[in-house]
């Protein structure tokens, strides 16, 4: 088995030698792979901005989350399973954007967008400008599964969600005294919308399984005092959300508007689905020649992965050109290869990311690992 590690640029490649009896373990061990990114959104989350007993009640609700969905996974359930029930309960929080909790609308309503995909099989569903549903992800998850369609909007998609017998609640569940007192600031012209939405508290998660199948979700309750019927990059497939089994899951978070002009979740798994051949065929120019001049090893795709480092560049890059866009926000993901982490161009990113080989942590500031 060739192992191959790039340089931060991909500029470097090392080549080791062939399988060996740790090697072949190794790819057992691979079998078994599972990994899970979460994020409950980002942008202006400083230490002076949150107070200790709200640091530690935002961690605890990531840690619930991430350990729901690596229990499905550690089970031997599917990517889809994982990041239901982890966005559940991100939903079901109330200190994040999402279900319980979502910001009002300058009419004092709540639109809730949510969308879920499947990588195994490029499968969507996506709803928008909905209210009624306790769980937003659960009737995005109906959508694709129960319906012809990817996205449903605004009250055909909460008769279809209701049709599903999914459970209902009345508008003042999603209603906190914050979330209240947001909308009543921005009203008033207390404050700029700008200043209300000091961060986007958007939920998300990516998850490969044993299986080798990605999954993507992506709920939040948009933007404070938005209007028109605004629908940000959430519901939309392929700006915060999609997932695809030959490249990553990827669940996004921030300035919706950039994200969609960007397309930024298909662009980074376009972009590694595009490299990764590429950096087989540079693999395999590094391999030694006989004396006739042929390979003495042929490298083959089951074999080969992207590294750490590729993954992040390609993720990095992206979230780059949506700042020079004027774009903030962040993304997680999650890779074919058991990789999962995150990029973020904001001073701090609510997430969390656990793996079958033991790692699993949540952070909330941009100078946390």
């Amino acid at each position: 088995m060739i192992r191959k590690l790039l340089s931060l640029f991909g500029s470097t490649i090392l080549l080791s030698t062939m399988a060996t009896a740790a090697g072949a373990q190794d790819m057992m061990d691979e079998d078994a792979r599972w990994s899970i990114a979460i994020h409950g959104g980002a942008g202006t989350i400083n230490r002076d901005k949150i107070t200790p007993e709200q640091d530690q009640a935002i961690r605890a609700a990531l840690s619930e989350a991430l350990e729901a969905g690596s229990k499905v996974l550690k089970d031997g359930g599917s990517a889809m399973d994982a990041i239901t029930a982890t966005i559940i309960i991100l939903e079901n929080d109330p200190h994040f954007n999402a279900g319980k909790g979502a910001v009002f609308t300058w009419d004092k309503t709540n639109e809730l967008d949510s969308s879920i995909m499947d990588g195994s099989d490029l499968s969507a569903g996506a709803v928008a400008g909905i209210n009624g549903t306790k769980n937003p992800i659960l009737l995005a998850r109906a959508v694709k599964d129960n319906s012809p369609h990817v996205m449903l909007s605004g009250e055909g998609a909460n008769q279809f969600s209701r049709e599903q017998g999914l459970e209902q609640v009345t508008p003042d569940y999603y209603a906190t005294p914050y979330r209240l007192k947001q909308i009543e600031d921005l009203l008033a012209r207390k404050v700029s919308a700008a200043d209300v939405d000091y961060k986007f508290g958007t939920v998300g998660a990516v998850a490969m399984d044993k299986d080798g199948h990605m999954a993507a979700g992506t709920s939040t309750g948009g933007m404070t005092g938005k209007r028109w019927g605004r629908i940000g990059d959430s519901p939309v497939i392929g700006a915060g959300t999609y997932a695809d089994d030959r490249s990553c899951a990827i669940s996004a978070t921030g300035s919706g508007e950039y994200f969609i002009r960007l397309g930024v979740a298909h662009e980074i798994c376009a972009r590694i689905r595009m490299r990764w051949p590429i950096a087989i065929a540079e693999a395999q120019l590094a391999v030694p020649k006989d004396e006739e001049g042929n390979y003495t090893y042929a490298v083959h795709a089951s074999e080969f992965m992207l590294s750490d480092e590729e993954i992040q560049q390609i993720a990095d890059d992206v979230i780059a050109e949506l700042g020079e866009l004027g774009g903030d926000g962040g993304i997680i993901y999650a890779t074919p290869w058991g990789q999962a982490g995150y990029s973020f161009n904001t001073p701090g990113m609510y997430r969390g990311r656990a793996t079958s080989n033991g790692e699993m942590a949540v952070a909330i500031y941009g100078d946390e690992e």
